[in-house]
């Protein structure tokens, strides 16, 4: 028999990975919890004894994926953490790699977003869940500028936001128009001028 701790985490696997799926084909609010219990193979109450609702769902696929790009960034820091400009453009490389399918999770994150726009309830929800995400990229952008002797003449946490914002605008530019703008190009661009700007040799 498999044990109900292993057992509840597959379960749990096994229905964000339905999820993520039925989302991306039929939005949001197209999709019921039927609809993903089904592409799960799972009941209702399965569905309720590990998720509280839809959003909460969506919730946890956001806290997944960072969680494992988190896990990717800090493996990369003892080959890159003396070379930032080097250590940016292998995050870069990371931050579609670790989601599941690009159209998929801008698709999900955008839909998201909006919903989170209209509901106080999933607005609050979603900027805890972005802000501990910031907080431990904050961290890391601190540790990273410390270890190359590097002194950021912005707070970090600004600089994440940065990242951030030209990264996820870039991505919907890159789906729209794929041959114009591949997949990365305005990150790898435009983002090692932005961290020159922002940055200066410790004193």
């Amino acid at each position: 028999m498999e044990p109900p701790k292993r057992r509840r985490s597959n379960t749990r696997a096994r229905l964000l990975e339905g999820a993520l799926e039925v989302f991306a084909e039929r939005g949001f609010h197209g999709a019921s919890v039927e609809d993903i219990c089904e592409r799960a193979g799972f009941t209702r109450g399965a569905f309720y004894s590990n998720f509280g609702s839809k959003d909460e769902l969506v919730l946890a696929l956001f806290q997944a994926t960072t969680d494992r790009l988190l896990e990717q960034i800090e493996a990369l820091l003892p080959e890159f953490a003396s070379q930032p400009g080097s250590l940016l453009d292998a995050v870069l490389g990371l931050l579609d790699e670790t989601a599941p399918d690009r159209r998929q999770w801008h698709l999900i994150s955008t839909e998201f977003t909006l919903h989170a726009l209209r509901d106080p309830e999933a607005a609050q929800a979603l900027n805890e869940q972005r802000a501990m995400f910031r907080e431990s990229l904050t961290r890391l952008v601190e540790q990273i500028a410390e270890t190359g002797g590097l002194e950021l003449t912005v707070p970090a946490e600004q600089f994440v936001r940065m990242v951030m914002a030209l990264h996820e605008g870039a991505r919907s530019q890159s789906l729209l128009e794929p041959r114009a703008v591949p997949a990365g190009s305005l990150e790898h661009t435009f983002l090692p001028m932005v961290l020159e700007a922002v940055s200066r040799p410790s004193r």
